[in-house]
Parts: C-alpha cells; structure tokens; sequence
C-alpha cells in the first residue's frame, strides 16, 4: 500500500496562514511580471541602464517558474503591456492628436501578445533541466517570429537594443543581435532560477544557474580586445548635414519643400565653412531620409549644384519614381561627374505607412493611406554605393532593426555603414535614442564605423566599437564632420549571418518539443 503525496495545495490549506501565503503568491507574480515590463523600459536608451535589462528578465523568469502554461500567457501578456506601452509612447506623439490613443495601444497590444505567448513557452520549459537555457532559447524564439510576422514584423524592443554598451556588447561581433538577446536572456533566467532556489533552500543545485549568469559576462569581457577599431583601408572625412524640420508631428506629411530647402541650405553652408577654411572638405557628404522627390530622370538642380561645388558625392534619401511607375524609398549618390549616380532601395518598409495592407481599414489609423496612393515597393539588393573611394553599406531608417540589410552590405565589401534618417514625426521623444542605439549595435556586429543623417537628430558618428564620437541635438540645424576608419576584415557575425539566428531558434523549438513529449509520457 502505497503513501498518498502531499500536493503543494495540501500542504499550503494545512498549515497556519498557508491559504493567505498562497493569495499573497498569486498576486506576487503578475506584480513581477509588471514590474519587468517596467524594468526593462528603464534599461531602454536614452538611458545607459543596461544592467537593468538582465534584472528584469530575472523578475519574469521568477514569475514564470514552474506555472502552468496558461497563467504563463497572461504573466508574458502583463510583462508585455508593461514594457511596450511605455517604450512605444512615441506612436502616440505622432499619431495621438488626430488618431486618439488606438494606434499606440493596438501596435504595443500586438508585440504584448507576442511576448505572452513567450511568456506561456518559458513556463513550459521551466520544468526542463538545464531550465535557463531552454527559457532563454524560448524567449529568443519570440522574439525571432515577431521581428518577422505579420506584415514583415516590428523588431523595436529586442533585448539586444538595450546593451550599445556594457560587457555583452562584444557578443554582437560574434553572433550579431540574436547573440545579445540571447545572452541577456540567459542571465536572467539564470539569475531567476537561482534566486528561486537559494529561497527554497536548494543550495546544492546552484552551479548550472551560476554558469548561465556568468559565461555570457565571461564570453563578452574576453572579446572586448578582439573588436577592431583600426583604419584598415584608410580613413576618410565624412560630414552630414542635419537640416532640421519643423516639430509639427502629422503635419509634416506635406511638407517635402521644406525638408528639402532645410537641408540644401545647410549644405550649402558646408560648402560656404570649406570655402572660407573653417571645415576641411569632405570626402562624403550624407543627407538624411526624405531629402528630395524624384522622378524617373531623377533631376534636382540643388542637389546637383552642391554636388558641383563641393567636388566630392553627396548622398540623399528620397521618394523615388521609377520608369515603369514603381515608387520607392530610395538613397541616391549624387557624382560631381556623374550627377545622380547609384541608388538603393529601402528593403523593409514600415507597415500602415509605406505599404499599407488592407488600406479600408488602415485609414482608420494611419494617415499615410490619403498621403501616398500606392504602396512603396521594396528593394531586394544590399545598399552599396561606390562613392569615390569608399565603399558605403547603406540601410533607410528602419532598416537598421533588420539583421540582413548591413549583413548584405558588409558581405559585399562595404568599408563603412550609413543610416540616413526622418526621425522628426516623433517630436522629442525616447524613439531617435531608441534607433540610434540599433547602429551602435550594429557597428559591433560588422567591425564598421556607421553615421546616422537625421533630419533632425540624432545625427551621430559612431566607432567601430560603439561609441559614439560626436552627435547633435535634437530639433537643431547642424553640420556634423569627423573623419572615420574604413575596415575591410569581416566579423564572425557577418561570416554566420542568419544561422545563429536559426539555431538558437530551434533550440527554443526542441525544448517547447520536449515538454510536449514529456507531457504525453507523463500522461502514460
């Protein structure tokens, strides 16, 4: 005759205040879960938190322990609003005076529900040994699927975004992105299931949540002497113009004249500095993001004539039609002999704003229905433009939240990395830090120095290792000039591409498969 088991429950209804310690617990962990939503938005840029950001997946991995796979959905979907609704407030200072609240609210209630079903992963698999492995693969794997669907994805808020500095930035030069958000992940899952049982007294099963904490810290402070920072095909002078735009949010939809104005008339103030000696001349001059509306002849005698006078090539992001009528989002180069030269075409477009899928709907939310009357087309090829000497790898924007786009470029021989840029929609909010932080990531992942042109701000010159050199303000006119490193050697992480990506995404899905298996065993 077998003893009967004690359930958790049991055991909780027979002791004294056992019932009231459970509704404590039950409230305790949606209140964790909140509270690393919240958390992890502090460790998002403008602010240089990222210490935060293992602490608050240390807090969801603690409220996640051990629950069943629907309270994890809801404590991801609590953790999600949490830290989306915040993150994403720059949505409403574009859209909210004349869409209300919904778009912000819709947009961050779709990335929360992602992370809930992370959330409902990383329960399940938290059972497994090796358990901050397979919850950090797992919450990897979320974030993988909604930087991919629906409608392309929205990659904004992956872990990775919130290290441009600190010891796991390295990690990027080896496994790009996808290596960031994992290790942070790692760390504080690892951190979770050890404070979970150094409380439960387990003290003899410490050492595998201990290693989760601290090979990726480990791994990331031994390849800091590894990142390059060195000229390996020479240097060369870069200046960008930031033009400014007016901070009037939606109305600045019909406003390209001004945009253009501003921005020829702060390059032609370049050309007057190195005329009069007060600026060395450049040997590229980078505009920022919707400069100019072309036709398929692409004729702008303003452009061109700046072009002419400084003697060097300009580059500028504009509307672009194309002669069999396609219009895109395009970068030209402007050639002192050539005129406009070379182009690229932005490859992932803004969803419900350059392609607009169900366009009776969207104009309900978006305003970029009535301003564009067909959808942009996207660009299949990685952006280099031979300007000169310099081999530039150029992205449009949101590009630079994609992991192929620089990876393209970079494969292709591109000694140097550009982000032309219209932040100016959003005002003075956190999302031109939030973006600007992408290039300093990127600038690891491929060993290359990057410049962002932004209409107006955060224009930046940043290192091969991250750091940021010299930047602007926000809503100002200037011109920003610094001379850069070309490098030529290839990261790891340009080498491996999309495979770390691949691989440490069915990890995530071999340990979901496990709890599956497990389950159907148990139940036999």
């Amino acid at each position: 005759m077998s003893a009967p088991t004690v359930t958790s429950q049991d055991s909780a209804e027979g002791r004294p205040g056992g019932r009231r310690a459970d509704g404590v617990a039950r409230w305790l962990r949606p209140a964790a879960a909140i509270a690393a939503g919240l958390l992890l938005h502090l460790a998002s840029p403008p602010r240089d938190l990222w210490w935060l950001a293992p602490l608050a997946i240390a807090l969801l991995a603690a409220a996640l322990r051990g629950r069943r796979t629907r309270a994890g959905f809801g404590h991801g979907l609590l953790f999600g609003l949490a830290y989306m609704l915040p993150l994403l407030g720059w949505i409403q200072d574009f859209l909210g005076t004349q869409f209300g609240p919904w778009p912000w609210l819709g947009v961050a209630l779709v990335e929360a529900l992602f992370l809930g079903l992370t959330g409902a992963g990383m329960a399940r698999v938290s059972r497994l040994p090796g358990a901050p492995v397979w919850m950090a693969a797992v919450f990897l794997l979320g974030e993988t699927v909604r930087s991919t669907q629906p409608f392309g994805g929205f990659p904004w808020g992956r872990l990775a975004f919130t290290q441009p500095t600190g010891p796991l930035l390295p990690l990027a030069s080896v496994g790009g992105a996808t290596l960031v958000t994992f290790a942070v992940a790692l760390i504080g899952c690892g951190l979770g299931v050890l404070a979970t049982r150094v409380r439960r007294g387990r003290r003899a099963r410490l050492i595998a949540p201990a290693a989760a904490v601290l090979v990726p810290v480990v791994a990331g402070a031994a390849l800091w002497p590894s990142i390059g920072v060195d000229a390996q095909a020479g240097t060369a002078r870069v200046a960008l113009v930031q033009g400014n735009a007016p901070d009037i949010g939606l109305d600045l939809l019909y406003e390209d004249g001004v945009l253009h104005d501003n921005h020829i008339r702060g390059a032609r103030r370049l050309v007057e500095d190195v005329r009069a000696g007060r600026v060395a001349r450049p040997d590229l001059v980078v505009l920022p993001e919707q400069v100019g509306n072309w036709g398929p002849s692409r004729s702008d005698p303003d452009l061109r004539e700046v072009t002419d006078q400084l003697g060097v090539p300009v580059i500028a992001g504009g509307f672009a039609v194309d002669r069999d009528g396609t219009f895109r989002n395009r970068i030209v180069e402007w050639d002192p002999e050539r005129g406009a030269d070379e182009e690229y075409a932005k490859q992932h477009l803004v969803p419900f704003a350059e392609t607009i899928p169900m366009r009776s709907v969207a104009r309900l939310v978006s305003p970029f229905v009535d301003r564009f009357q067909q959808d942009m087309v996207a660009g299949d090829r990685p952006g280099v433009l031979q300007a000169a000497a310099i081999r530039l790898g150029v992205g449009l924007c949101y590009d630079v939240a994609y992991d192929d786009v620089f990876t393209g470029a970079v494969r292709d021989g591109a000694t140097l990395l550009a982000v032309p840029t219209n932040n100016a929609w959003y005002g003075r909010s956190e999302m031109s830090w939030q973006h600007l932080a992408m290039s300093r990531l990127r600038a690891v992942e491929h060993g290359r120095a990057v410049v962002v042109s932004a209409t107006s701000g955060v224009s930046a010159l940043i290192r091969p290792d991250g750091a940021i050199t010299a930047h602007t303000e926000q809503f100002t006119a200037r011109n920003l000039t610094g001379e850069v490193p070309l490098r030529t050697e290839r990261t790891l992480a340009t080498t491996l591409g999309a495979a770390p990506a691949w691989g440490l995404s069915l990890l995530g899905v071999g340990a979901l498969a496990a709890t599956a298996r497990r389950r159907h065993h148990d139940e036999n």
